[in-house]
């Protein structure tokens, strides 16, 4: 921790909300299939063409073996050896429940994680999903409890970016290949650059594509996610959404139940996490990001915020030499992410943190909206 020993007098509760590990492609997978029949299909002309050094391994072909959705071996050991990490972090932390997303490459996440961090105690721990609450939303994919909640702004936003910045690509390599490729064909190629390393550690393709091409698929995504997670979506739904977790975690640092525990394992989506951020206004740029340039200056980076098994790990702790009071911290992938907006001294920015008291103040918002009220509705109620 930034405030050392033996200032630090760790309290209870540390709620962690982990994105499950490298996993196959979703809605990329049809633009990397295209790819690989448009290879095939021009795998004689691709034969004779003279290739640069970065393209030759199309001399041999390419094929995908990507499953989409599934958790992938990669994925499996993130999660394995995060558990084990966080034991040996938290050596004195332990907890009898584990939570997740219903989804199978979450659940599956959780129980790779619960092998890392619990051993051979792994049995005696009950692992949930979030079916088997009996609450009206959840915390961890309150989306589906909004039906105005949709994606299709966010993916119409990453199509029109593509627009802009693939087309020069498909030129560049259709000429190197002596093949007419689509713009769909190099989407393909391009989200076969992270999915193959997701799966396999190693990609050829990355080495096809120029840095700011790669970075140009970096801002896809983050156009992508500001419009379905963040404050860029239809009727804003992120804060709305995010502040379930919000006041899950403030019930939790406050005991206001009266049976907080002092750990929380919970395993969600990038989805999950994005919310909880775009409720407290951490991640917000001034204004939304533009679809004909990249911002290079901006808060909302999923690629540093929500990479594959993203970690959010909260901490409330005391530090009697520098602060009166408990503090909250925010462990986003094993970084402090300062909480700028609860911040209100030298101190607070020092160590990136803020008191409990200032940051259930200056989350109001989020303690004032509950599920079914005149706010929610507006958000979520068709």
């Amino acid at each position: 921790m930034l405030c050392l020993a033996p200032c630090v007098i760790p309290l209870s509760w540390y709620p962690q909300l982990h994105r499950h590990g490298s996993r196959g492609p979703e809605w990329e997978d049809k633009f990397i299939q295209k790819l690989v029949e448009t290879l095939d299909n021009s795998s004689q002309g691709i034969g004779r063409a003279h290739l640069p050094q970065n393209l030759r391994f199309l001399k041999d072909g390419y094929k995908s073996d990507l499953v989409p959705h599934e958790l992938t071996i990669v994925g499996r050991r993130q999660l394995f050896d995060y558990g084990a990490d966080f034991a040996l972090q938290y050596p004195t932390l332990s907890t009898d429940v584990v939570l997740s997303s219903p989804v199978q490459r979450v659940v599956d996440s959780s129980r790779y994680f619960g092998h890392g961090f619990f051993g051979g105690d792994v049995d005696t721990v009950e692992f949930m999903t979030v079916d088997e609450l009996d609450v009206p939303v959840n915390w961890i994919t309150p989306w589906k409890s909004c039906s105005k909640y949709s994606e299709a702004k966010g993916h119409a936003a990453a199509s029109a970016w593509a627009s802009k910045y693939v087309p020069p690509i498909t030129q560049r390599l259709s000429r190197h290949l002596g093949v007419e490729l689509s713009d769909d064909d190099i989407r393909g190629a391009l989200f076969a650059c992270p999915y193959d390393l997701a799966a396999h550690n190693e990609s050829p393709w990355c080495a096809a594509f120029h840095n700011h091409e790669l970075r140009s698929l970096e801002y896809e995504y983050d156009l992508l996610m500001d419009r379905i997670s963040g404050h860029m979506s239809n009727n804003d739904p992120g804060p709305v959404l995010g502040s379930v977790y919000v006041n899950k975690l403030i019930e939790r640092f406050t005991n206001a139940t009266g049976d907080a525990k002092e750990l929380y394992l919970e395993f969600g989506h990038d989805t999950s996490i994005l919310l909880v951020l775009s409720a407290m206004a951490l991640n917000k740029d001034a204004t939304p990001l533009p679809v004909d340039h990249i911002r290079v200056h901006r808060k909302f980076h999923t690629s540093e915020q929500t990479p594959f098994a993203a970690r959010m790990v909260w901490e409330k702790f005391s530090c009697k030499k520098s602060f009166h009071g408990p503090q909250i911290r925010l462990l986003l992938n094993s970084a402090t992410y300062p909480l700028t907006t609860c911040q209100k001294s030298f101190k607070d920015k020092e160590f990136g943190s803020c008191s409990l008291k200032e940051f259930i103040s200056v989350n109001q918002f989020n303690v004032n909206i509950h599920y079914g009220d005149e706010t929610w509705n507006a958000t979520c109620v068709d």
